[in-house]
């Protein structure tokens, strides 16, 4: 298959469950909803050795949120006994320390429930109020309240989702990753957590050398080891390659964040080659075919 003249490699993406809890962060301006947002999902790239996988699914106006204000929404995914902690530990030491933010649940209607306590920071001078129809926590600080919703809905969701952008150089490739990503973007229920949502590094489970290693380079998909690897992954004429990974709600959005992604990034002079990382169904048990997505 061909799209805009780029092969779209005749494999799948394989992904993995994972529990998502979405969070919303209100503030006085996007800007502080914003920075509030980028400190929470830090360090949160890969389960690999992260605590946690967090990014900004996207920004959200005053009429999407409970108090009227402009906001940021997060997804937080890691395991069930995980993102509890995650969300508690992220909320506390990056939201409620920032100016003017407010934190409300993202998924309201999700049967899953977890607590989020942070009401007892007040030192018994909290309180609760109602705010936008729902029930939250006031807790008295320095620059006047921060107000909390202490109850957050998770859903299972999708980890791992994943496409490679390769092209015939680095900024090539590298400019047909970032336009994908902008692209994913406009996709509800899904993030791209690593920076920029753009994987330099691609890895695989293990390693072949160095047993200590949980996880090491993918050295199938090294353009420099093309003519050393005897299965290199890389096609003549690819110089880098981009690995884009995306966590979702659920694999519907997951697939559409791929497809939109994809189209975005063949439209970019200089990318060649499209594929797709799995590993032979041992990892997780979702298999997104490349080639499904556009049929």
């Amino acid at each position: 298959m061909e799209i805009n003249g780029v092969t779209i490699d005749n494999t799948y993406a394989e992904a993995f469950p994972t529990w998502v809890c979405r969070v919303i962060i209100t503030a006085v301006t996007e800007e502080w909803a914003y920075k509030a947002a980028l400190e929470a999902t830090g360090f949160a790239t890969s389960a690999i050795g992260c605590p946690c996988e967090a990014g900004i699914e996207g920004m959200l106006t005053g009429d999407e949120t409970p108090d009227g204000r402009p906001g940021c929404a997060v997804l937080f995914c890691a395991s069930k006994k995980k993102v509890k902690e995650q969300v508690l530990e992220r909320v506390a030491e990056c939201v409620l320390t920032a100016p003017t933010t407010a934190v409300f649940d993202g998924l309201p209607d999700a049967e899953e429930r977890i607590p989020v306590k942070l009401h007892f920071f007040g030192d018994g001078y909290e309180y609760q109020k109602e705010v936008g129809g729902r029930k939250c926590w006031v807790i008295p600080i320095m620059e006047g309240e921060y107000i909390g919703e202490e109850d957050f809905g998770i859903v299972k969701g999708v980890a791992g989702g994943n496409f490679f952008v390769m092209g015939e150089n680095q900024m090539a490739a590298l400019m047909g990753a970032q336009a994908a990503v902008d692209a994913i973007g406009g996709v509800c229920g899904v993030i791209t957590s690593f920076p920029g949502g753009i994987v330099a590094s691609g890895s695989k489970v293990g390693s072949n050398k160095y047993k200590f290693m949980p996880a090491s380079t993918n050295e199938k998909y090294c353009p420099t080891l093309r003519e050393k690897v005897a299965d290199s992954k890389i096609p003549a004429g690819v110089t880098a390659a981009y690995e884009i990974v995306i966590d979702g709600i659920d694999e519907e959005s997951v697939a559409d964040a791929m497809a939109e992604g994809i189209r975005a990034a063949v439209m970019v002079p200089g990318v060649k080659f499209i594929s797709a990382g799995n590993f032979g169904g041992n990892l997780g048990p979702f298999k997104i075919d490349l080639h499904s997505l556009f049929s």
